[in-house]
């Protein structure tokens, strides 16, 4: 119980990325266009918005700024693959080796340094939180006290829902993906719904990247390490439902934690802790392929 409500803390820090990443493929996969650029795109928001912050001497201006070029480079992906019809995939694996190579180029550029640049005017970033919530017990412990980022990618969680079930364009983006050809016949443009999806995945993951180097305060090469790919994953093992992505991060981002603690308290190899949430992320891919596969043969 010592090490289990700080394990359960520290899982909710690490499954934002994944959950905000997730939030926005979870607007292209409905729009019938699957993301696999979440990667890059999570990494050029996490570049983007340490150095702007770094220059601006403002982590929310840079936080903004690393946004809007995270978005930019998502309306290109959607601009090349939409209306140049490029392969979807080939253009989103473009993507995520291009922000792999530039982010390198340009740290290297500006800073001289290809691996790690640790900003030291950079404060770390506030823990929100009141001392009497932080009394209740076991859930203050675990739900106070984090970032901004956290509870912020909690509300937007909820507007996720609300605008996918409560709203007309949320049918839309939906119809666009399930009968893109009744939404044609109406006098609508599906590409349009698409495109705009691809910017709310690019808002989403700069605002997942941001917190992965604010967090730290450190841009380290590849720093997401896969979290866009895990993200992924996230949407199809929560059902493509938004409910289904929280619960879907939150247990990857248990796994992560695990990972963290086991390396100081059990006597295993590194390698193999460090590769536990990856561990974890093919299981849950194979059991997710397994229990369609199943579901699909019932249905039929």
């Amino acid at each position: 119980m010592q090490f289990t409500i700080p394990m359960l803390h520290s899982a909710i820090t690490i499954m934002t990325p994944l959950l905000l990443a997730s939030m926005g493929g979870l607007f292209t996969e409905l729009s019938g266009m699957l993301n696999i650029a979440l990667e890059g795109l999570l990494l050029m928001g996490a570049f983007c918005s340490i150095i702007f912050s770094y220059y601006t001497a403002s982590m929310i201006l840079g936080t903004l700024l690393g946004i809007v070029c995270t978005m930019i480079l998502s309306a290109i992906l959607a601009s090349v693959t939409l209306n140049l019809k490029a392969n979807v995939f080939i253009t989103g694996l473009a993507v995520n080796l291009f922000a792999s190579g530039m982010t390198v180029v340009l740290s290297f550029a500006l800073f001289a340094n290809k691996g790690v640049v640790v900003f030291d005017n950079i404060p770390p970033l506030p823990l929100l939180g009141t001392p009497e919530l932080a009394k209740i017990p076991i859930l203050g412990d675990i739900f106070i006290g984090h970032s901004a980022f956290v509870y912020l990618s909690w509300l937007l969680l909820a507007l996720c829902y609300f605008v996918l079930y409560r709203t007309p364009f949320g049918f839309r983006i939906r119809a666009t993906g399930l009968h893109p050809e009744a939404l044609s016949s109406l006098g609508m443009r599906p590409n349009r719904y698409r495109f705009a999806s691809f910017l709310i995945s690019g808002f989403t993951c700069g605002l997942g990247g941001a917190l992965l180097t604010l967090n730290l305060g450190a841009f380290v090469p590849n720093i997401t390490a896969g979290k866009g790919w895990i993200a992924l994953v996230v949407i199809f093992l929560g059902n493509k439902k938004p409910i289904g992505l929280l619960i879907a991060a939150f247990i990857f981002g248990l796994a992560d934690a695990f990972s963290n603690y086991a390396q100081g308290a059990l006597n295993i190899p590194s390698d193999f802790i460090l590769a536990i949430p990856y561990i974890f992320t093919l299981l849950a891919m194979i059991g997710s392929s397994i229990y369609a596969n199943k579901k699909g043969a019932i249905e039929s």
